[in-house]
């Protein structure tokens, strides 16, 4: 199966290491993957911040360059969920349309993808630790993910999942959110990671390094012995 990757801002600029594992993950599971060198961004922080004119511009480029029928998978619930749920709404009654539904059937999250697409849940991955998974806000209401990182984790061997309270919640993240309102983001974190304590995990596991960026920080400020991983660093591991 071909699939076109898509590297969010996030991991291209600061967590590289995640988007090579993503391919390793993929190719493991019988894919051919290809990245266009010409992609960019997806568009959402700008359309976060109010400026929608510039959004287009940016989403734009990225129909171009995800132009085609290949499924294009990327490590970010948050991204997938953007393109999924508001590339409609920005481009309403535009000739843009009938192509960006085309694209919401092929534009997958790393672990629903894997899953739900190729029904490959065991790589052969080990991790021997205790770890805790978080629910990114983008993967449980945005993209509807919820099982399929655990599916994918439990198979992991020697990896004990240990499930923490209001794992549902937010952790405070929400990009520009946590820069506007720094006070209510940090409490969200601290309460994040305070759960995360409780299960006395080694690690902490999810689907968007946006989200562990700013647990890890929350992590690090308290002083804890507690690390962050991506779903695709744990898979990777075989």
């Amino acid at each position: 199966m071909n699939v076109q990757i898509f590297i969010p801002c996030f991991v291209d600029q600061l967590y590289p290491s995640v988007g090579f594992n993503m391919v390793k993950v993929l190719e493991k599971a019988g894919c051919k993957v290809s990245y266009n060198i010409n992609q960019t961004c997806c568009g959402q922080p700008a359309f976060n911040a109010g400026f929608w004119g510039e959004a287009k511009d940016v989403c734009k480029k990225f129909l171009k360059d995800f132009s085609g029928s290949d499924y294009i998978v990327a490590p970010s619930a948050s991204c997938v969920g953007f393109v999924k749920n508001y590339y409609e709404k920005l481009f309403e009654n535009s000739t843009h349309l009938s192509e960006i539904k085309k694209m919401q059937t092929r534009i997958y999250e790393l672990s629903d993808f894997l899953v739900n697409v190729l029904q490959f849940t065991n790589f052969n991955a080990s991790l021997n630790a205790t770890a805790t998974y978080h629910d990114s806000c983008a993967a449980l209401r945005e993209c509807n993910v919820k099982q399929e990182p655990r599916i994918l984790l439990n198979n992991v061997h020697g990896l004990q999942l240990i499930e923490m309270n209001d794992v549902e919640t937010c952790c405070g993240f929400g990009g520009t959110f946590a820069v506007k309102f720094e006070p209510i983001s940090i409490a969200m974190g601290d309460q994040k990671v305070t759960n995360a304590v409780e299960t006395k995990a080694e690690y902490i596991i999810s689907t968007d390094m946006s989200c562990l960026m700013h647990i890890d920080g929350c992590i690090k400020h308290k002083g804890l012995d507690m690390k962050v991983l991506h779903l695709a660093d744990v898979l990777a591991n075989f």
